[in-house]
């Protein structure tokens, strides 16, 4: 069985730094892309960052410049370094990745960690 599980989230005040991980354990062959989403009170849920295993990025336009997506494959762990955090940035944020077990490849996503901006 397959689990992403993520950590770091928290408190903190408008213009500090959090840094998220989010590892994969279980039967995992290989993992795809690795992605950070984040759902705020009353909103959909939405893409932060993704990187691809090669590592090509792309980041949301509200995080670029503030965040950075890294992996490590031979951990099957991806972070998420957020600097300059915002208010708006308040949100429930997931870990999602395409994951290869034997010879599928399936879709997990984590629990999620709650990130909460304080002014």
């Amino acid at each position: 069985q397959v689990q992403l599980v993520e950590s770091g989230g928290g408190l903190v005040q408008a213009g500090g730094s959090l840094r998220l991980s989010c590892a994969g354990s279980g039967n995992i062959a290989g993992i795809g892309n690795m992605a950070w989403y984040r759902q705020a009170p009353g909103k959909q849920r939405e893409l932060v960052a993704r990187i691809t295993r090669s590592g090509t990025i792309n980041y949301s336009d509200s995080v670029k410049g503030r965040f950075t997506i890294s992996r490590v494959n031979a951990n099957n762990t991806v972070y998420l370094q957020m600097n300059n955090l915002e208010l708006e940035d308040t949100a429930v944020y997931y870990c999602n990745a395409d994951v290869v077990v034997g010879t599928w490849m399936k879709n997990y996503w984590g629990q999620g960690t709650q990130v909460t901006v304080s002014s």
